[in-house]
């Protein structure tokens, strides 16, 4: 995807893989661009990015969804003796 070339270039030397810094990032990006040039960016996407975008989109609301509504299992890798609810 060009978009995500281009930034991952623009930002290459200052990315510590810290999720947090992508957040910044992606918001510092979108938070300039217009309703226009983000549905010039999604109409140049192929139908897998398209699917994939929107997969993603949708996996990580459900996501916050359960979280907010107490369902399913948030701890750490060494939690015992606890059910994790699928």
């Amino acid at each position: 995807m060009k978009i995500i070339d281009d930034v991952f270039e623009m930002y290459r030397n200052h990315l510590t893989g810290d999720e947090e810094d992508i957040f910044v990032i992606i918001y510092g990006i979108l938070d300039g661009m217009k309703t226009s040039d983000l549905e010039k960016v999604f109409l140049e996407l192929n139908g897998e990015e398209k699917f994939e975008m929107v997969a993603l989109y949708l996996y990580e609301k459900l996501r916050l969804k359960m979280s907010e509504e107490g369902i399913g299992h948030i701890g750490n890798d060494d939690d015992q003796g606890t059910s994790i609810l699928h």
